[in-house]
């Protein structure tokens, strides 16, 4: 069908990511650091992200394209409300740990409010899964991003860079579980802090089938 959707001229964006921050279908990625529409079916055609672009990249074309289909309800950057810390949501329940969505770091936006000060935790997906504690342990005061490279067969270093290098990230902690394939996670990560050029205090903690073990000791980039 033919109608109104978004173009983002690549020679103009700046990289800065605050239209996919503003997009809530998850239509705008950013990809070797430009924006890009990643599915024409996810863009309303409404323009949230225009008017937050700072070097006008971004304008409006009528062509033939899929028809709207409601967008990527996961996509949306947004902070997460719980119960009072230590309150259970339900009789024997633990509390949720998890402060902000999405989670995925391929959703994830390059800026996000919730990154100004954070504790950044970049997890293997599978570790929460490994540690019935990994809530209170790992997640508790710390911004969470997971995935898994070769899932995803990506390497998320640059996004990651992107994302430490434009907020004030405090520290980082990366979380993988002791399995060759989790040492893509590891290695993306500690990729992005040294490209980023920040020195922030950082730590690996590898999650065994028994206990779990941090790397000594804890360096400094």
């Amino acid at each position: 069908m033919k109608r109104k959707i978004i173009e983002i001229d690549a020679e103009r964006c700046n990289g800065c990511g605050l239209c996919a921050e503003a997009c809530l279908e998850g239509a705008i990625g950013m990809v070797r650091g430009k924006a890009v529409l990643l599915r024409d079916d996810y863009c309303d055609g409404l323009g949230n992200c225009l008017p937050v672009c700072p070097t006008g990249a971004i304008g409006f074309v009528e062509r033939e394209a899929e028809e709207f289909g409601g967008g990527c309800p996961g996509a949306g950057a947004r902070s997460i409300g719980h119960t009072p810390e230590g309150v259970p949501a339900s009789p024997g329940a633990m509390a949720s740990e998890l402060r902000q969505w999405p989670v995925q770091i391929k959703l994830a936006p390059v800026n996000a409010p919730y990154f100004d000060g954070a504790d950044l935790l970049i997890a293997a997906d599978c570790a929460a899964y490994a540690r019935a504690g990994f809530h209170a342990e790992y997640m508790r005061g710390r911004i969470t991003l997971i995935g898994c490279p070769k899932l995803d067969g990506v390497d998320y270093s640059e996004k990651l860079s992107e994302i430490i290098a434009n907020n004030d990230i405090k520290s980082l902690t990366v979380a993988r579980m002791e399995v060759p394939c989790c040492g893509g996670i590891e290695r993306a990560s500690v990729t992005a802090l040294k490209n980023s050029g920040k020195f922030i205090p950082w730590r690996v903690v590898t999650i065994g089938i028994d206990l779990p073990r941090t790397k000594p000791p804890t360096r400094r980039n």
